[in-house]
């Protein structure tokens, strides 16, 4: 089975940069769709980026061009920066394989003066 880990949460200021990082382990741990949603309080959940085995990456609008997402085999990268107070959510790291959906447990990051 597939086990996924992140980790690099914390708080930042607006402006600042932060990196989240995600480690999927067990079956197919090369190929397939990783990235993050994030959710905050009275929020949709939104798909913040994701990339495929080819490491063609995708972004929601709100984090275009002040996030950026990479890949290594079994383990992806988020870098934020130019952070905003709107991007205070807890993330949820996902590795997407042969149909299947894993996810991590989530890490609070928090942008705030």
């Amino acid at each position: 089975q597939v086990q996924v880990v992140e980790s690099g949460g914390g708080s930042v200021q607006p402006g600042g940069s932060l990196s989240l990082s995600c480690a999927a382990s067990g079956s197919f741990v090369s190929i397939g769709v990783m990235g993050w949603y994030r959710q905050a309080p009275g929020k949709e959940r939104e798909l913040v980026a994701s990339i495929i085995t080819g490491g063609i990456p995708s972004y929601a609008d709100s984090v275009k061009g002040r996030f950026t997402i990479s890949r290594d085999k079994n383990t992806v990268y988020l870098q934020m920066s130019s952070v905003k107070p709107e991007d205070t959510a807890v993330y949820y790291c996902f590795r997407t394989v042969v149909g299947r959906t894993y996810w991590g447990q989530g890490t609070q990051v928090t942008v705030s003066s």
